[in-house]
């Protein structure tokens, strides 16, 4: 069977056209090739933005905002939080 090229961002061509060759997706293999190769180091959780605790009621409303809560301006910050978390 020819083998496949994958393309520059795959880190690891063994690993992807082992788990290609087993049905799994191009970009699942893709995935799993590439973080084996890192060394199969999780990522950092998290961004890098502080946590919404750590936020202004008014940058948590600008957020509300930004993404269509409605209801927004009669929360307060706690509410805003909860909204912002399940939304």
């Amino acid at each position: 069977m020819p083998q496949r090229d994958p393309g520059p961002s795959v880190k690891d061509d063994e690993l992807y056209e082992k788990l290609r060759d087993e049905g799994m997706s191009k970009e699942k293999a893709a995935r799993i090739a590439n973080a084996k190769a890192a060394g199969d180091r999780p990522m950092q959780a998290g961004g890098k933005s502080p946590p919404y605790e750590e936020w202004t009621k008014e940058e948590l409303y600008e957020r509300a905002q930004e993404i269509g809560i409605e209801g927004r301006s009669g929360m307060d910050k706690a509410a805003l939080i909860d909204a912002l978390r399940n939304h």
